[in-house]
């Protein structure tokens, strides 16, 4: 009988934002999978958990695929974890969890943190109906992507570097003007959570008066809601 690969979010920033059956999963498998042992090995020993620890990240996991699923298939049972939030959202995963639906292996996604929903919830913004793009581009299609999204029609969430982060503004700026709205959540769930709101402008102006820090989430107003606003 096969094993079960376990799909375990894990906290974007607080500690304490671990559901108590992801404790219990990661205690009870035979192997963990991490992105970073170092930043997990933190979690783990945090959470008191001692597992067996294997890295899985982009740079390797086409070359260890075969080798997990021969772990499953041979009983083990795995827990796959990113080093914040839900693997498999802008985070390695999806390679492992095709693979192992192609061996019938059974996949269980637990529910979690992640970070672009609270940020969404807390924009202010439409969130009834909302698309998600994680990272864009950073060279190759970049373009392309940014005059699609200029015709989005749903609020959209962005994920950033804190370092390209007033750069993204000035391209949000150039395709869907300076008077869109936007809302821009760094930090989250940490001591120095901050979640900042305006125009495009607004927010060029404010960041680049400042380092930033952090992860970013960047959420912003699309076309269809511009629309309504003007006819209310």
């Amino acid at each position: 009988m096969s094993g079960q690969l376990f799909i375990v979010p894990t906290p974007i920033g607080n500690l304490e934002d671990i559901t108590l059956r992801a404790i219990n999963t990661l205690k009870s498998v035979d192997l963990i999978l991490a992105e970073d042992t170092r930043t997990s090995s933190f979690l783990l020993k945090h959470l008191q958990i001692e597992k067996p620890l294997k890295s899985n990240h982009q740079h390797n996991e086409h070359k260890i695929l075969e080798e997990l699923i021969s772990s499953l298939n041979s009983g083990k049972n795995i827990a796959l974890i990113s080093d914040a939030g839900t693997p498999g959202i802008s985070d390695p995963g999806f390679l492992l969890i095709r693979e192992a639906i192609l061996n019938n292996i059974q996949v269980i996604s637990l529910p979690g943190a992640t970070a672009f929903v609270p940020a969404l919830v807390n924009s202010g913004l439409p969130c009834n109906e909302f698309s998600f793009y994680g990272f864009l581009p950073q060279k190759k299609g970049r373009q392309t992507k940014l005059r699609a999204l200029a015709l989005e029609e749903k609020t959209f969430v962005l994920y950033e570097s804190p370092f390209r982060l007033v750069k993204l503004l000035e391209e949000l700026k150039e395709h869907l003007g300076g008077d869109r709205k936007v809302v821009v959540c760094r930090e989250l769930t940490k001591l120095f959570e901050e979640t900042k709101r305006g125009t495009v402008n607004e927010l060029i102006i404010y960041f680049s008066a400042k380092t930033v820090k952090g992860e970013i989430v960047v959420v912003v107003q699309g076309n269809k809601n511009i629309e309504s606003e003007d006819h209310e």
